[in-house]
């Protein structure tokens, strides 16, 4: 008698698409990438609160206008290069020399910028030229989240796509925590080689950065980093192809469904970068709060909302299980999203406190221990600051809640969707598109403030905002049906014998079946895809026997 041990039927245990060791060197690259990944983003954000006072002391002449394109030259030159990043990485069919030639980008020019003080003149513009070759070394997101795509198989996407973005997040997060931690080093620091290099609050934070590159260049050697890309295998065996690449020659993409992701994406992250520069302009501006008070309490509440987000990545996967991914996206991510943009338009009954710059009718404060004032409320400047009436703080709260809900969850599942859409084909170029319309969108945002919230205030600016978000979700749901994963015809079911010994091959020509075979007292393994039909497979097997 011939026993099955049917417990290996299930594709979680076996599947005969990698060994044990595939896989775990499978997992360890991939975790390197979420590494990469937390990396690029902390190198974005451990710089914004110590870049204006930084910027000022190396040149008192700068002003804050040149600070902003000192800010958006990151998100400005990983836009440019993320699709040249990805096409490369396809190129290649290898992400290890893209990524380590971004990660030495990265490393030099985090310490360029941490030593800007040794520069004798143009010393702003060489600050800008650091912040835009970080901005260039990031756009390696692209070849890392082409590389989630290919190294993962349909059922474990979601999951990883929700720890990058998890990784991502966390970098934001732990960047200002960083910079805070060294703000004891002061304004002078600590003098490590005379006249080159001076560690201060500010310098650290390039240090840090540099210290983590380096540490990231080393993941990469090909000891600890070797690359298992498993999609296409998937697909190939799947669909009984010959090879990978006819396996996703055969699967044309579909572009209203991918430009329509991409879309999305700008949208949401518009939105949510929109929101994270007014936040500071609506705690001065309507709560009438100073900067000591502002930035106490929005500290407390960002870390309470980055927890929620972070519980929220960790529930994606388990949620995406439950309900179909797109269901997900739709009422999970871009309703709680439209919901909190329209929440943020006023409701209030009671006017905002109006901050007159005139000495003798200005509206100061007291703070700290020294006898100075300062100036809160709506600037008087701002004539629609007299007639449109002000946020409340429960709206303000609410909004915010429903954000870091619903931007993770739709964050996560686009760029899910949108790498199951494209199939196993690499992805590169693609995913370069869809970071560079995340980048574009951090490059706009700050634009849009400063023109349509300062001249029409917060009715035109969040109006504004909650009819692009209701309309990407009305086209969302028009396209609803196309946004799945593209399916090859039918293949006749794979069905293999094995055991550890040596095995004769038998083929069923007429069923053009497979069956490799061996001594009937052994047991055997039975691994099948289709399992609608393991009736007529154990049958045609036994009768084979």
């Amino acid at each position: 008698a011939i026993r099955f041990d049917r417990q290996n039927i299930a594709e979680d245990e076996f599947d005969g698409l990698e060994t044990a060791q595939e896989r775990t060197q499978r997992w360890i690259s991939i975790r390197i990438i979420y590494f990469t990944m937390f990396l690029m983003s902390l190198g974005f954000s451990i710089i914004l609160t110590g870049v204006w006072p930084y910027l000022d002391k190396l040149d008192p002449t700068a002003g804050k206008e040149f600070m902003g394109y000192v800010v958006g030259a990151n998100p400005f030159g990983q836009m440019i290069f993320s699709p040249l990043f990805g096409w490369w990485g396809n190129k290649l069919g290898s992400i290890r020399l893209p990524l380590l030639f971004s990660l030495i980008v990265f490393t030099l020019s985090s310490a360029c910028y941490s030593m800007l003080e040794v520069i004798p003149v143009h010393r702003k513009y060489w600050m800008l030229a650091a912040r835009f070759f970080v901005g260039v070394s990031s756009a390696s997101i692209a070849v890392c989240r082409s590389y989630i795509s290919s190294a993962t198989k349909l059922k474990e996407r979601t999951g990883a796509v929700s720890m990058v973005s998890l990784a991502q997040v966390l970098g934001f997060v732990v960047g200002p925590g960083l910079q805070a931690a060294v703000t004891p080093l002061g304004n002078n620091g600590v003098q490590i080689i005379p006249g080159i290099l001076t560690l201060d609050m500010y310098t650290a934070a390039g240090w840090i950065n540099v210290l983590l590159g380096i540490f990231n260049c080393i993941l990469f050697l090909p000891s600890l980093f070797q690359e298992r890309r498993i999609a296409a295998r998937e697909a190939m065996m799947h669909h009984g192809m010959e090879s990978e690449e006819e396996t996703w020659k055969q699967i044309k993409p579909d572009y209203l469904s991918t430009w329509t992701l991409i879309v999305a994406f700008f949208v949401l992250v518009f939105n949510f970068v929109l929101l994270e520069t007014l936040q500071h302009c609506v705690d001065l501006t309507w709560f009438a709060w100073t900067k000591k008070q502002a930035l106490y309490y929005m500290g407390i509440l960002m870390s309470v909302g980055a927890v929620v987000a972070c519980v929220t990545f960790v529930g994606i996967a388990p949620l995406s299980k439950r309900f179909q991914e797109r269901k997900v996206l739709l009422w999970g991510g871009f309703f709680l999203m439209v919901i909190g943009r329209a929440l943020y338009i006023p409701w209030g009954s009671e006017p905002p406190i109006i901050a007159e710059y005139q000495p003798e009718n200005e509206t100061s404060v007291q703070f700290g221990s020294e006898n100075e004032t300062e100036i809160v409320g709506c600037p008087s400047i701002q004539t629609w600051c007299y007639y449109i009436p002000a946020m409340t703080i429960t709206q303000f709260l609410l909004g915010y809640a429903l954000t870091a809900v619903g931007y993770p969850i739709g964050v996560t599942l686009i760029q899910t969707i949108f790498s199951k859409i494209l199939g196993p084909r690499p992805q590169g170029v693609w995913m370069g598109l869809m970071t560079g319309a995340g980048c574009l969108s951090r490059v706009m945002g700050p634009v849009f403030v400063s023109y349509v919230y300062t001249h029409y205030g917060t009715i035109w600016t969040f109006g504004i905002t909650t009819i692009m978000m209701a309309a990407s979700m009305v086209w969302l749901q028009l396209v609803n049906k196309r946004l799945v994963p593209p399916e090859l015809p039918p293949s006749p079911p794979n069905i293999e014998l094995q055991d550890n010994q040596d095995y004769q091959k038998h083929r069923i020509e007429e069923k053009g079946y497979e069956v490799r075979a061996n001594r009937p007292e052994k047991m055997m393994m039975v691994d099948f895809y289709s399992l609608s039909t393991r009736q007529e497979i154990f049958g045609q097997t036994l009768q084979t026997l």
